[in-house]
């Protein structure tokens, strides 16, 4: 059992999902960070929002532990992420954590069942093992038969979903969306947020997104807006979440079409 795994069972599951005080970031002479403190709950989504050089990245980043804050901590669980070493870091990141990124960041050399298949190989699993659940997490966002299709095969929408299975097919607590609707149209980036909302929150996992949209940030729970590297307003817009879709449908009682 690792350290953060014995530290988490000993401190309960009562935390917050994710906890920040006091967190600084320097690029040289720039501020990215400046005094950030906030904490996320448990199975809900949370939008952060702001101009470029805010610094609404940084903070998705140290929030996931990809980088460091010059000062403060992160929590995750109750359990530091921020004060351990970069072996655990790894760790956390491959099993509690997923990631969406605008462009998808998958192997354009594999097809879509291989990218999801391959986040379960990385936890140490065979092939053979990784392929049934693959395929399940592809089906359930609506991708039955495009398994074995490459990513430059895919329209963008499509390619967002397969990097959606990817990120909750290990069953990760916390999924982190770096602008995952970027490079989309107005209806694929709807299409987009019902898969992440259907595959995240409606699951009881914890979302955490970076978008510039303010279309996008209103389906989460809660927008927060980033400034200077300071959050200067952070409200509960208790948006609803995706409707019974057929897609939020097939997710939430897992049924493979």
């Amino acid at each position: 059992m690792t350290l953060l795994n014995r530290q988490r069972r000993l401190e309960g599951m009562n935390a917050p999902a994710l906890q920040a005080s006091l967190l600084t970031k320097h690029y040289g002479s720039t501020r990215a960070l400046d005094g950030v403190s906030l904490e996320i709950a448990p199975g809900t989504s949370t939008a952060i929002m702001g101009a470029s050089g805010s610094g609404k990245t940084t903070l998705l980043h140290v929030l996931a532990g990809i980088l460091l804050p010059d000062s403060g901590t992160v929590a995750f669980e109750g359990t530091s992420i921020s004060s351990v070493g970069d072996r655990e870091r790894s760790r956390l990141r491959r099993d509690q954590f997923g990631f969406v990124f605008q462009q998808g960041l998958l192997m354009p050399e594999l097809t879509a069942i291989e990218n999801v298949a391959l986040a379960l190989m990385l936890q140490g699993r065979s092939k053979n093992e990784s392929v049934a659940p693959a395929a399940h997490a592809l089906a359930t966002l609506g991708l039955a038969g495009l398994e074995d299709r490459r990513i430059g095969e895919l329209s963008g929408g499509q390619a967002q979903r397969v990097a959606i299975a990817r990120a909750q097919v290990t069953g990760a607590r916390v999924v982190f969306a770096d602008e995952p609707t970027g490079a989309l149209d107005s209806t694929t980036s709807s299409e987009v947020m019902d898969a992440l909302l259907a595959s995240t929150v409606a699951q009881g996992r914890t979302l955490v997104m970076v978008t510039h949209d303010a279309t996008v940030a209103a389906r989460c729970q809660r927008v927060i807006s980033v400034r200077d590297g300071r959050i200067v307003a952070d409200s509960l817009t208790h948006a609803p979440q995706p409707q019974q879709t057929s897609l939020t449908a097939r997710v939430q009682n897992g049924v493979a079409q």
